[in-house]
């Protein structure tokens, strides 16, 4: 039995409203805790964070935000597999133990460097609209965008899911252990047991009653009517059984088998919520291989994914709209943060306007990161006080049609995975099923997505077409931004992060604290988050960022205190590998 439960009251219109929106959610929690039954030098690593110490390595490291995840693909790494092996143990055991932000039901963007060629790859595992989806997805019978979660609850939100295929996709082109071997950990985790974490505990409790939604998954993370609590031992033999049809058959049992039957099944099923999802949207889905996005910034390149997701492109205008300032005085610098803060909003703006699924509408990425058309929005920031008004710009393009501002939002979820093997291989993977537990529908052991809400919710503003509108077998625009860095042709960075819309600013900042203001990446992740995106500066509550306030008020900003929990991972490659894991959440970076 499923039912939808209206529980939050949002209205998409427009980009301020959308900030508004998004920030009246809740932040996703944080939260670290013991790791019981992992050998000591993990227990180091957790320790190691906590005293805010950068890991050093020789060989390979992991950064990923669970030490199960970490472990699983530290023995792949350290049994010879490359970081394309390593990074289907890592994700196949985060969605066993982090399910609540990535899994076998969701979709992934992956930037790679391959050692051997010395080329930035990158991959989109992206979910895609179903071939049944209208304009009216997400509107009533009046036309009106719906309410946020009367959207996300049920089959209506699932797309689909790109991480099965992108996981075969990357084990095909750049692994060398057998691919059963690589599951194997999830397999034994999932029929074991693992204790539920502290953090898993309370996102539980506090997403009880979209949960109970679902029957299935009301049995699976609330026993007895009562979440489960931190030290519980949970098991999921359920998911043991995906895990071994996938180790049997590949990803051919989701795109066309018995498990992609299920999940469209399920998401059909739902009495009050179904969604249109359909076996042939299964089978014929594809991952893509896309053309690296990079941008100069001091001397480096910082290179990630392109159309659907807006990432590289944001962190790149930040960046170039930077380039021309010193900001060597620090993050408690008032113009240091004025510059980083207006920076953003203008990149906010052109990605509202202009960024989506490149193969659906056209794009002009190379316009918006052209050096010409950077110098002229950096000029704007010449100044002493806030921008009064931010506003899309006009970039060189060769199209003629203009797109309104987008009104979608992004909630807070997701993970991020960076990994260095032994051959100098990189990769750099973001992978989410978007909102904390998705669409709260569980197929074989994982949660489903619920990325269609990633597109907006009106297909028009003003008579005027929305690039970001839903249409069939489109990759709704996202966010995430797994970045690989380079110097003079080498990775010398990967880094990423979750958090929905202010991942670009976190992983803006964390490069800028490398660069710019010189710190190891343990002390990178751990600076108090100052993110701006529509407009209003939001200061990491109960750090020095809150000391900013009057100053940032006084420039002529809307400043407001919250959580910002990031969950930045970060390797830096000198002379050793150095890996950093952010503080805020449970994830630690490990090496040899």
């Amino acid at each position: 039995m499923f039912k939808v439960l209206g529980i939050l009251s949002v209205v998409l219109a427009g980009a301020a409203s959308a900030q508004q929106a998004a920030d009246a959610v809740e932040p996703e929690a944080g939260g670290v805790g013991a790791f019981d039954g992992l050998p000591a030098a993990f227990t180091a690593a957790l320790a190691a964070k906590d005293a805010g110490k950068a890991v050093l390595a020789s060989d390979w490291m992991i950064a990923a935000a669970n030490p199960h995840a970490v472990k699983a693909g530290a023995d792949v790494l350290a049994a010879g597999g490359t970081a394309a092996d390593a990074l289907v143990a890592v994700q196949v055991v985060l969605g066993l133990v982090e399910p609540q932000s990535s899994g076998l039901g969701g979709g992934a963007f992956l930037v790679w460097y391959d050692a051997a060629s010395g080329e930035v790859i990158t991959l989109d595992g992206r979910e895609t609209a179903p071939l049944a989806a209208t304009p009216r997805l997400f509107q009533d019978a009046a036309g009106e965008p719906l309410k946020f979660f009367d959207a996300v609850v049920g089959g209506r939100s699932v797309g689909t899911p790109g991480t099965p295929a992108l996981l075969a996709e990357v084990h095909a082109r750049w692994g060398n252990q057998p691919w059963a071997s690589l599951l194997q950990a999830g397999i034994d985790l999932a029929e074991g047991g693992f204790a539920v974490s502290p953090r898993l505990a309370k996102l539980v409790a506090r997403d009880a009653e979209r949960l109970a939604s679902s029957d299935v998954t009301a049995a699976y993370f609330m026993p007895d009517g009562v979440g489960v609590a931190a030290g519980d031992t949970l098991t999921n033999p359920a998911y043991a059984q995906t895990l071994r049809a996938f180790a049997l058959d590949g990803a051919d049992v989701f795109y066309g088998g018995s498990i992609g039957r299920e999940i469209v099944a399920t998401v059909q099923g739902v009495v009050d919520n179904p969604g249109v999802l359909s076996e042939v949207d299964m089978s014929i889905y594809r991952v893509k291989k896309r053309a690296a996005v990079c941008a100069p910034y001091r001397g480096h390149d910082v290179c990630g994914m392109g159309p659907p997701s807006s990432g590289a492109v944001a962190v790149g205008q930040i960046l170039a709209a930077l380039e021309g300032f010193d900001l060597s005085a620090g993050p408690q610098d008032l113009d240091v943060r004025r510059l980083m803060g207006d920076a953003a909003r203008l990149a906010f703006a052109d990605r509202g306007r202009y960024l989506a699924d490149s193969d659906y509408v056209p794009v002009p990425v190379t316009g918006l990161l052209d050096p010409a058309y950077m110098a002229e929005r950096a000029k704007l920031l010449d100044r002493e006080t806030a921008l009064e008004e931010v506003s899309a710009g006009e970039p060189a393009w060769d199209h003629a049609l203009l797109w309104a501002d987008d009104e979608s939002i992004e909630l807070p979820s997701t993970s991020h995975i960076s990994i260095v093997d032994s051959a100098g291989n990189v990769a750099s993977m973001t992978t989410t099923i978007e909102n904390g537990f998705g669409s709260r529908l569980m197929v074989g052991g994982f949660l489903l997505n619920n990325e269609l809400t990633d597109f907006s919710f009106r297909s028009h503003k003003d008579g005027v077409p929305i690039a970001n509108r839903i249409e069939p077998g489109k990759r709704p625009r996202s966010s995430m931004a797994p970045t690989i860095v380079m110097k003079d042709g080498k990775p010398v960075m990967a880094v990423g992060s979750p958090g929905g819309s202010r991942i670009i600013g976190y992983v803006a900042q964390t490069i800028v604290a490398v660069l710019d203001w010189g710190m190891d990446v343990q002390k990178a992740v751990s600076v108090p988050h100052a993110v701006n995106r529509f407009g209003t500066y939001d200061l990491e509550e109960d750090t020095a960022a809150v000391e900013l306030t009057e100053g940032l008020t006084a420039m002529g900003f809307e400043v407001g205190a919250r959580g910002l929990t990031s969950g930045l991972h970060v390797i830096a490659i000198r002379d050793k590998l150095h890996g950093g894991a952010d503080p805020r959440r449970e994830g630690i970076a490990y090496g040899r």
